[in-house]
């Protein structure tokens, strides 16, 4: 089994009964085929990038599972004709390094910023210029 992230959009326009209802249509469909959910995320109501359709917000959810491949083409097919989830992204974790952070996002634990792969160097300090007009010499 893989580790997978599936973020889609709802419409804002309907009730909470609705949003529920399309969440646990896309969870329905990951387990019915096989796969296992990790977690359900809601990001709320924000503010789209663009306008999609005539729609200029819309409410977030990430779902984290675990699943073999050919349950992501069953997913993609169900969410296009799905009308009320107006967009939808899947991410495939592959590396060591991805799926650590699937786990630690899985589980709500923010990542920290990359560090950086060197040491700071060491500050130079300025020369006197008696030395700086020695060196040029």
């Amino acid at each position: 089994m893989r580790n997978y992230e599936v973020l889609f959009i709802v419409k804002p326009t309907l009730t909470d009964d609705e949003v529920k209802t399309k969440v646990d249509f896309v969870k329905e469909i990951i387990t019915k085929n096989g796969g296992e959910i990790a977690s359900v995320i809601e990001m709320g109501a924000r503010k789209l990038a663009y306008k999609i359709d005539k729609y200029e917000r819309g409410v977030y959810f990430v779902i984290y599972f675990k699943a073999e491949p050919s349950l992501i083409s069953e997913l993609v097919r169900n969410l296009r004709i799905t009308e009320d989830i107006i967009r939808f992204l899947t991410v495939k974790y592959e590396t060591k390094r991805e799926i650590s952070a699937w786990d630690k996002l899985s589980k709500g634990i923010k990542l920290s910023p990359a560090k950086k792969e060197r040491e700071p160097k060491a500050p130079v300090e300025p020369k006197e210029p008696e030395e700086a007009a020695k060196e040029g010499e």
